[in-house]
């Protein structure tokens, strides 16, 4: 499925909000912690973290990954074919693997957050109490199995959690390769208690196949144990269990802090959405950047569609060479799998604000709208689904005067849905779109305004188009996360 709604783990108000989450790149971003103290336990520990993919098709460490010189306890990691791998190592060699659960599933969803526990008690008589894996709450033992189902012998010694070890977020510490890439948010370890997915999530009561979090700070977390809740931007890596297991981070930076969470997902760029365009994604799927050739002009999407309310987002164009440039912005509700060489604006359900004629091309053709715009501008794209109207605006500055462009309702396209959209008119270079949607800004933000109800990071205020107001009424657009939508979507 290539459109994403945002993930229905996402959308209800749960009574304990998750405020910030960590972005990795997957090029050199990683928290390293080695323990001072001694551990509470070698016997017993659990792991729990939530995580949105932003990648997929290559192996990736995610979660926490321990190693040892000549003993090696991994934590979890995503497979090349996207299966999710759980391995407690024993000191050993080659595929001596003393615990290894390898999911039959394969994990896809680069729209919707996701919760992962893995926990061990190598004490219990009953093998498969030892080593259990759940993914939002669910053990996996009960939902598909194991490709590779092996668990560690009675009272084995686990050095996962151990002094000697470097444990690292979002990396392998023995070669720093496999970086993840992706958002993490709630990183805890429980050092010598086997904890279960309930006591770190819920199923909502309303909603029963909705798995939500639950504040973890009441948990005994031992000597070595830790809770990473990223709300300090100065430092990521810092504990907040009281045991002061903070971790060093390495290419992570307070620009790497998120509103985007598991509590108020937002929308980012679709990387399912990418057949003809082979474009590359980076930045937490917020930047997309030219890698197609100059007849992949297809548009690529994001990951929400939307089909009422009024919405905001903002995108700043770099890199794309010499003028006249061909960014091409806004929305669309066709999907680009009829051709490639299908721009945004080809169909009469698309529309995109183009750079270097400042028109507005839907339905094949150009209407006249506004100015032309540059490398480094920033466009804001207003969308108003109670009126069907869309309004551009150059470095906050609403064009044509605040006259909207009036679009077809939704209700009466192919998808039923507009999506965020952008195309690059021309060999695409180095070209980039850098997004933002309010949840992780892919570039630096000078101002900082939130939305009328407090969501979002954004240059420019999402209410106010500049000296213009919109059709001559003044009117609140939002940010596209699931906090608005489930009251405004």
């Amino acid at each position: 499925m290539a459109f994403l709604i945002g993930g229905a783990n996402s959308a209800a108000d749960t009574g304990f909000n998750i405020d910030n989450s960590c972005r990795f790149d997957g090029s050199n971003d990683y928290l390293t912690i080695t323990f001072s103290s001694n551990p509470t336990s070698d016997q017993k520990g659990t792991v729990s973290y939530w995580t949105k993919r932003s990648g997929l098709g290559v192996a990736m460490f995610s979660g926490l990954v321990a190693v040892e010189t000549g003993v090696s306890s991994y934590g979890t990691n995503w497979t090349s074919g996207d299966n999710l791998d759980a391995t407690l190592y024993y000191p050993g060699s080659g595929d001596d693997y003393e615990g290894m659960l390898l999911t039959k599933a394969k994990y896809r969803d680069i729209g919707a957050w996701m919760h992962v526990v893995f926990a061990w008690d190598t004490t219990q008589s009953t093998n498969t109490n030892r080593f259990k894996l759940y993914i939002n709450g669910v053990n996996q033992k009960d939902a598909g199995g194991y490709s590779t189902e092996n668990y560690p012998d009675q009272n084995q010694a686990v050095h996962w959690g151990q002094t000697a070890a470097a444990h690292r977020i979002g990396a392998n510490p023995e070669t720093a390769n496999n970086k993840w890439n992706g958002y993490m948010a709630e990183v805890v370890y429980t050092d010598g208690t086997q904890y279960a997915a309930s006591d770190f999530g819920e199923f909502d009561e309303d909603s029963p196949t909705m798995w939500k979090p639950k504040n973890p700070s009441a948990l005994t977390f031992g000597g070595n144990g830790f809770y990473l809740d990223f709300q300090d931007s100065s430092a990521l890596g810092n504990d907040v269990s009281g045991n002061d297991n903070d971790f060093a981070a390495t290419g992570v930076a307070a620009v790497d802090q998120c509103t985007d969470t598991p509590t108020n997902n937002f929308c980012t760029m679709n990387l399912l959405e990418n057949y003809y365009q082979a474009q590359t994604f980076s930045q937490g799927n917020c930047i997309v950047t030219g890698g197609g050739s100059s007849d992949k002009y297809a548009p690529n999407l994001g990951t929400f569609g939307l089909s009422s309310g009024k919405w905001y987002y903002e995108v700043k164009c770099t890199d794309g060479g010499s003028d006249p440039v061909y960014y091409n912005v806004g929305y669309t509700a066709v999907a680009p799998r009829t051709s490639a060489a299908y721009e945004l604006g080809h169909f009469a359900t698309g529309y995109g604000y183009v750079a270097d004629d400042g028109n507005c091309r839907t339905n094949d053709g150009d209407v006249s709208y506004g100015n032309l715009y540059q490398s480094d501008d920033i466009i804001g794209v207003y969308l108003d689904l109670d009126n069907n109207k869309l309004y551009f605006a150059q470095n906050g500055t609403i064009q044509a005067s605040g006259t909207g462009i009036s679009i077809t309702d939704p209700a009466s396209t192919p998808t039923g849905f507009y999506f965020p959209a952008c195309t690059y008119w021309d060999t695409p270079q180095a070209a980039k779109f850098n997004f933002n949607f309010g949840g992780c800004p892919s570039f630096a933000i000078s101002s900082g305004n939130a939305d009328a109800k407090g969501y979002g990071n954004f240059e420019y205020d999402p209410s106010d188009g500049g000296s213009s107001s919109f059709d001559s009424a003044a009117k609140d657009f939002l940010a596209i996360c699931t906090k608005n939508l489930a009251t405004y979507g």
